[in-house]
């Protein structure tokens, strides 16, 4: 290993890349955000090396803020992983615009696409929003977006399934092309499908995708997978789906690299549960907060903008966003919930409003000023929200942890996300465990997971999915 890399980095696969074992994840990261900034400057300047990005996060802006960081990173420039697929947001529009092949429309707001005309769109607007002219890694999104469409029609069948293959191979050639011209290193696949049961009409194989780069050429650029895994989704870590193998021991014996994602948010009898302490040991959820005083910031910034312009609230005249918040969250039970109540619920009346006040009140200077620091106000009201929500969900984690000590996991004072991290961590075949770490003390707390002792993290697993 070169001296210059730390003792505790891990190869990443085949690639010749070393990498820190807990990666950034940016799926909620936005440029304009301060605490997000922050969060990730503090996450490289404690020899974080591995930044996971993708183009539909937060419709590009997650880019934009990874790019601000990499123009002033100083010499060790971290190994940067973006993803395509998704057309939502800007792509929607481009799509429509376009009308690219291959177009997998599985929602009214959601498409999906790999056909090297869209991935070719996608490399360049990525490249631009990360200032490079090179990405390290670039990973299709979730292609299995493709199976889980022809499910809404009929039941899967080989020509389906030589249909998705192909598709990815023809995404492959692709790719290797691009890596001929030095704009990509290497290339791989991001599924949420990887862990499935074999007899899952819907699964994704990892070993198929692999042939499929060996026809292409024996010195292929497929290198790196990426795949969720957490306690309760351990399909990648215990199913045997390929070639007798599991995800992870299959993606061992071949060479490649395996980025973990959401292994604190897990998807479990249609609900998810957060794997994570929301107050400290021994204490008791608080009396709850109330929550006009979190919601005050954006009701102080309607109230400015009635009295400069005499403008309308958002459901009247004396009724706006902070009272529309007022009126859904005692209606919200979980903090998962909350993700899905304000993009079915909030966002929408919110953006016709702000659409009716643009067309008013557009170059005014006082609105310019006021839009901007009332995304800012937004964002923090949405978050305090949500981190008073989650602290009702101390119990189901006290509940985890009991679960995990009679599974074999050793009594520990370490967080329940380090725990759930760290079994991870342990498990032969993971490269890096990414951690979406918006706030610097979700940095602090994952990085500290590397000084936990070793488990022995497939036993466990077993055990603990035998009695959940």
């Amino acid at each position: 290993m070169n001296p210059d890399v730390p003792a505790f980095f891990r190869t990443l696969g085949s690639t010749g890349l070393h990498c820190h074992p807990l990666g950034f994840g940016c799926y909620r990261i936005a440029e304009g955000v301060a605490e997000h900034e922050a969060s990730l400057q503090n996450y490289l300047d404690r020899g974080g090396n591995l930044i996971d990005t993708s183009a539909n996060y937060t419709d590009g802006q997650s880019e934009k803020l990874v790019g601000k960081l990499l123009a002033i990173t100083p010499r060790r420039k971290p190994i940067v992983v973006t993803k395509a697929g998704y057309i939502q947001g800007q792509n929607m529009a481009l799509a429509q615009q376009r009308l690219f092949p291959e177009v997998v429309k599985y929602g009214e707001d959601l498409w999906h696409c790999i056909h090297p005309d869209f991935l070719e769109t996608q490399l360049s607007a990525s490249c631009q929003r990360l200032q490079q002219d090179h990405i390290d890694i670039f990973l299709l999104h979730n292609p299995e977006y493709f199976l889980s469409h022809q499910t809404h029609h009929h039941a899967l069948n080989n020509q389906d399934h030589q249909e998705f293959y192909q598709r990815i191979a023809q995404a492959f050639r692709f790719l290797e092309n691009q890596t001929k011209k030095g704009k990509i290193g290497w290339y791989g696949i991001s599924s949420n499908h990887y862990g499935l049961p074999i007899n899952d009409p819907t699964m994704t194989s990892i070993q198929r995708c692999l042939s499929q780069a060996q026809r292409i050429t024996s010195d292929h650029h497929f290198r790196v997978v990426q795949l969720p895994l957490n306690l309760y989704e351990n399909g990648c870590a215990l199913e045997l789906n390929n070639a007798g193998l599991s995800a992870i021991d299959f993606c061992r014996r071949e060479g490649l690299g395996v980025l973990i994602n959401r292994p604190l948010n897990a998807f479990f009898n249609n609900q998810m549960i957060r794997l994570a302490d929301f107050l400290p040991p021994g204490q008791h959820f608080p009396e709850l907060a109330k929550l006009d005083f979190l919601v005050r910031p954006l009701r102080e910034a309607e109230q400015s903008l009635v009295n400069q312009f005499q403008a309308p609230l958002l459901s009247g005249s004396d009724s706006g966003f902070a009272d529309l918040i007022l009126q859904i969250v005692p209606q919200v039970r979980t903090a998962a919930h909350w993700d899905w109540v304000i993009e079915r619920y909030l966002a929408p009346p919110l953006q016709r409003w702000l659409e009716d006040c643009r067309r008013n009140y557009q170059g005014n200077d006082f609105w310019g000023k006021w839009e901007e620091q009332f995304f800012q106000t937004i964002r923090d009201v949405l978050e305090k929200i949500e981190r008073h929500l989650l602290l009702q969900q101390q119990e189901v984690s006290d509940q985890i942890r009991t679960l995990l000590e009679k599974s074999g996991y050793p009594q520990s004072q370490a967080s329940l996300s380090q725990i759930a991290m760290n079994l991870l961590l342990n498990l032969d075949g993971v490269s890096c465990v990414l951690n979406g770490m918006r706030r610097k003390d979700y940095v602090n707390d994952a990085l500290g997971t590397t000084d936990l002792p070793r488990v022995d993290s497939r036993s466990i697993l077993f055990e603990f999915s035998q009695m959940r």
